[in-house]
């Protein structure tokens, strides 16, 4: 009886370690698709000018392509991009969505030995799963940490028309992780390191990555109505303190031919710092979008909904709130332009 209870023990116990995960499997396999970006930057100050260095991590998502986060290369005059065989190629930035932290990198080279990295569902990935990372702590390449998936947070941003979702984790994450991927126990990504909370600058147990469904969203699928800019969503509370007339999603940067530049929306110009969170002032606050509310993310799903039949050709109503005014602009226009139908104040 003894013998078949300690039968039956082992059994159970083999079983439960063999649904763990094996992380040494999972970093030989999927550790050649993680790189290090090396960045250096000219900042001029006083008529003087400095040269700084930095240093990020990013993953190979097609033989000559990076996602790495947008803090990593927004302000790099040089991108480099060391693999794991040692070879170094330079890089281009091909977009760029700060709101979302992320950025997509053109090597000027295809590596010799690319090692693809696949992109998961991260709507997929439950709260509670092990998760891993890999990356260049303090420089130090090839870094592997591992923990959980901790939470999921939205901080009312959107960008390319969905709000901006990131990954909580209490996997360490330090200096030099920013930009690396965050796998799950399949080996596949499902986010992009962005930032850490902490007290004593370094790592307290709580990080955050960028869902990889934002980073997509962001960077390889933006197109449509909402397709160009970055906005945060203003609550009935904080736009009334600024005078807004209604809560909606307060326009923070335009992305240069996009379509919402096409559109004719203005980006924000006053940096600002509401309740703790950052924020451009000074831009158009979207009220409508062929007629329907811009109140909260679930609003923005409706507007996709409605626009997804829209022709190529055809135009649509963007009503926003500008320099005290309530402005429709009617964009989609078949020159790519948009014009101005009046303006009040109601």
């Amino acid at each position: 009886m003894k013998t078949a209870i300690f039968t039956v023990f082992l059994f159970f116990c083999s079983a439960a370690f063999a649904a763990q995960p094996d992380f040494a499997d999972l970093y030989e396999k999927h550790s050649a698709s993680v790189v290090t970006v090396y960045t250096a930057s000219v900042q001029v100050n006083g008529g003087q000018s400095r040269t700084s260095q930095g240093v990020g991590s990013g993953v190979l998502i097609e033989n000559n392509q990076i996602l790495t986060a947008a803090h990593v290369v927004d302000d790099a005059k040089i991108i480099e991009v060391q693999f794991t065989d040692g070879a170094r190629i330079k890089a281009d930035i091909v977009s760029s969505v700060q709101a979302s932290d992320v950025a997509l990198l053109q090597l000027q080279d295809t590596p010799p030995n690319p090692v693809v990295a696949t992109l998961a569902n991260s709507d997929e990935t439950r709260v509670g799963s092990q998760v891993f990372i890999i990356g260049s702590p303090f420089g130090i390449s090839q870094t592997l940490s591992v923990g959980h998936l901790s939470g999921r947070m939205n901080r009312g941003l959107m960008a390319a028309g969905t709000p901006i979702e990131f990954l909580q984790t209490d996997t360490a994450i330090n200096t030099g992780n920013s930009g690396g991927p965050m796998f799950n126990s399949e080996g596949e990504v499902i986010g992009i390191v962005s930032f850490i909370l902490s007290k004593s600058g370094g790592f307290d147990g709580i990080g955050f990555a960028t869902a990889i469904n934002t980073a997509k969203q962001a960077l390889l699928n933006s197109s449509g109505v909402l397709a160009g800019f970055e906005g945060v969503i203003l609550n009935e509370r904080t736009a009334k303190a600024l005078n807004f007339p209604q809560a909606g999603l307060l326009v923070q940067r335009v992305v240069a031919d996009s379509v919402a530049a096409k559109a004719g929306l203005q980006p924000g110009t006053l940096r600002a710092d509401i309740e703790g969170q950052a924020m451009l002032l000074g831009g158009d606050l979207i009220l409508e979008i062929n007629g329907l509310v811009c109140n909260t993310p679930h609003d923005f799903e409706l507007v996709q909904q409605s626009t997804i039949e829209l022709q190529e050709d055809e135009t649509y109503a963007i009503k926003v709130f500008r320099n005290g005014d309530v402005v429709e602009l009617i964009a989609g226009l078949p020159i790519g332009g948009f014009q101005t139908v009046g303006g009040s104040t109601k």
